[in-house]
């Protein structure tokens, strides 16, 4: 199970009773990005988001990835990781006197569905910026059927400086069929090195999501039925809203990042 991960970096956190075979991961060994496995989600909803950038994101030279908060004039920037794209994402391209929804569909990276999901990372510090690790179907949103268009899964997002975090699924887009449920607020016990472990177990009987190997929340469905890819994400406040930063960003003190430690992926072995 575990014979791709070399022993000097943390074992993973897996749910018990049951077997698991490792997939894909990261442990961000090296000193560049591995780009064969992430991208850089530069678009939102067919836009160039003006704080989304492909700088930023380092490694350490000791097996970690850090997703640092930049300031440049006044203005702030982060990155955003991911393994395939939506096709929400992408700006419409002309077709003639019509526009074509997508500019360009591209070839994703890694997909999966079904299976466990976890990341072991440290919270960033500053106020004014989150940070995320989920999951996304290329194509939420495209039909009222979310196993068929799948399912935004919200493994773990943080918004605030005081240790809560929280899951969340997303369905039928972001419009007005948008369907969501999620878990509230859930407050992260401190650890003595400050690494914290985030998982969901994706399986066709629902979403059970785990902290630090714990269960904190399940939830039915709606499941989806479709491959998604992984994101590792960080953005900047207020800019959703404005073209101006949110008055707690302004208050960060840099530099600060969200550093993850390994993303891994199992199949659950029947």
């Amino acid at each position: 199970m575990e014979s791709r991960i070399d022993a000097t970096h943390a074992p993973s956190l897996l749910p018990e009773g049951k077997r698991w075979n490792l997939v894909w991961n990261d442990e961000f060994d090296g000193d560049i990005l591995d780009r064969t496995k992430w991208d850089f989600r530069l678009y939102l909803m067919q836009r160039r988001h003006s704080t989304f950038t492909d700088e930023g994101a380092t490694l350490d030279g000791d097996s970690h990835l850090l997703l640092n908060l930049i300031e440049r004039d006044g203005h702030y920037y982060s990155p955003h990781l991911q393994t395939g794209s939506n096709y929400l994402d992408r700006p419409g391209a002309s077709y003639g006197k019509f526009t074509w929804p997508v500019g360009k569909i591209e070839k994703p990276g890694f997909m999966h569905k079904y299976g466990y999901y976890e990341i072991r990372c440290k919270l960033q510090t500053q106020p004014g910026w989150w940070s995320a690790f989920w999951l996304q179907s290329p194509l939420i949103g495209s039909t009222l059927n979310p196993a068929v268009s799948g399912v935004e899964i919200d493994i773990m997002e943080n918004f605030t400086r005081d240790g809560v975090i929280s899951h969340n699924i997303h369905w039928n887009g972001y419009g007005d069929d948008h369907g969501y449920l999620g878990s509230g607020d859930r407050k992260v016990s401190d650890t003595a090195d400050g690494w914290h472990y985030f998982g969901c177990h994706w399986s066709r009987e629902g979403y059970v999501f785990y902290v630090d190997g714990q269960e904190s929340w399940r939830v039915d469905g709606p499941v989806s039925d479709t491959e998604q890819f992984l994101l590792i994400s960080t953005e900047c406040m207020g800019y959703r809203r404005s073209e101006q930063p949110d008055e707690k960003l302004k208050k960060a003190v840099l530099p600060d990042a969200f550093v993850v430690d390994f993303v891994r992926v199992y199949d659950e072995v029947k």
